[in-house]
């Protein structure tokens, strides 16, 4: 990749400073005295993981006068120029570059971070923003398993950080009614949720090959396992590969199973079901590296209020959006609700008038930027995004160890040994990382 003129490579790597031996740290210093923006302070923010969804994110917070870009960080510098000359271009000055997240957490001037890191990063990148008094808006999903869902949302609540989730079907005006139209009660009783994505995916199938010179590839795979270096298992693909992500049942499902779980609950703490069963695997897609399922289908049972949801990664899906949540009553009355539009359906799938709730006052990242403020829960606030995470894991556990696997919501952990001995419950940490 060629860099802009006036942005030389060896200008990159003396920014960044290569990775020194204070990168075998493995986490950060907690913060004694974590800052706190004042109402009509800027919010100085670094983003951690360029390109992809962090960069989105970026652009989307720098439409508000309040945020200021002072650093970018990413292991591989041919992801950087891009954002580099969006922020150099809108302050009028560059931002100081790192390649190692943890070197720009200890800059005192820093209120927030963007992290958009592959799954397998996100819960070091945030308990370590945590601990250095740093507010975070985080990708989703949360986390790659289980325990470190439980661990982040633990970590934020600890040090009284704002934590936002990048689950903005929160913030859009599609859910924000069908969630408000369920919960008012006027579905009746709701008996079954369904939520589904369908996939067909193939990132192909390739050889090892040597790492770039751009890319920190070490560091890269962090915590993970360290395998050979592909080129089609990295940036993006990553999702579809189950040692750094958890295919789309954490990708997609915490976002479709998410606006179920809310609208069967009263406010952003969620229900939590008590048993799960999945089956599936990689049926449809072969001669492919991925190896995260390409179908999947599981069945949530909860208590309290007694419903079941169903949560399918699907081949085909004839006559309805690809990806939907529906909330089904006693009746056979349905809620339906996708990307663009909702609609509420008789017994007999006939569609009957719907009404709009209020509007949601602000956007996702406003409502996040007004909350770092304010010191408020934020919409998709860490706590309750991390219960819907943890829903998702539980699928993928039930689906990988072939057990039906029970949760123990009082206690955040898996009841008996069922789904225990998979990568969604918890990983083994490639040292020298470790989870808090």
């Amino acid at each position: 990749m060629k860099f802009p003129e006036h942005w030389t490579r060896r200008d990159v790597l003396r920014t960044a400073g290569a990775v020194s031996a204070s990168a075998m740290v493995p986490s950060v210093m907690a913060s004694t005295t974590p800052k706190q923006v004042g109402a009509n302070e800027k919010i100085v923010i670094g983003l951690i993981g360029c390109g992809g969804m962090g960069a989105s994110n970026m652009r989307s917070l720098m439409g508000h006068s309040e945020i200021e870009v002072a650093a970018l960080c990413d292991v591989d510098t041919r992801r950087i120029p891009g954002d580099y000359k969006t922020v150099e271009d809108k302050y009028n000055r560059k931002p100081e570059i790192y390649r190692d997240y943890r070197k720009m957490l200890e800059r005192k001037d820093i209120d927030a971070v963007i992290i958009g890191t592959p799954d397998h990063w996100h819960a070091l990148n945030l308990i370590d923003a945590c601990d250095a008094g740093k507010d975070s808006y985080c990708e989703k999903p949360l986390s790659h398993n289980l325990v470190e869902a439980v661990k982040m949302a633990e970590a934020a609540r600890r040090t009284k950080r704002v934590v936002q989730c990048g689950t903005w079907q929160r913030s859009t005006r599609e859910f924000t009614d069908a969630i408000a139209y369920v919960r008012s009660g006027k579905l009746g009783k709701i008996v079954h949720c369904r939520a589904w994505i369908a996939d067909g995916t193939r990132i192909g199938k390739k050889q090892p090959s040597a790492v770039p010179s751009s890319f920190d590839y070490d560091m890269w795979i962090g915590p993970a396992k360290m395998v050979p270096y592909q080129d089609n298992k990295v940036h993006w693909n990553w999702r579809w590969v189950m040692n750094t992500g958890g295919g789309l049942t954490t990708d997609w499902g915490v976002h479709m199973m998410d606006i179920a779980l809310l609208g069967m609950s009263a406010d952003q703490n969620l229900v939590m079901p008590t048993q799960v069963s999945a089956f599936g695997g990689n049926w449809a897609i072969s001669d492919d590296d991925r190896d995260a399922p390409d179908t999947t289908e599981a069945i949530l049972r909860f208590e309290d209020p007694d419903f079941v949801m169903t949560w399918s990664v699907l081949r085909d899906h004839p006559g309805k959006p690809g990806h939907c949540t529906e909330f089904v009553s006693a009746d056979g009355r349905t809620v339906r609700v996708w990307r663009g539009g909702w609609q509420i359906l008789d017994a007999d799938g006939k569609e009957i008038p719907k009404e709009q709730a209020d509007p949601v006052p602000t956007d996702h990242w406003r409502n996040w930027i007004d909350c770092v403020k304010s010191r408020q829960k934020p919409r998709a606030d860490v706590s309750s995004v991390a219960q819907t995470t943890v829903v998702c894991h539980l699928v993928n556990c039930a689906l990988y160890s072939g057990e039906t696997v029970r949760w123990d919501n009082r206690r955040q952990d898996l009841i008996g040994n069922a789904g225990r001995d998979t990568l969604a419950y918890q990983r083994p940490y490639r040292g020298p990382w470790r989870l808090p």
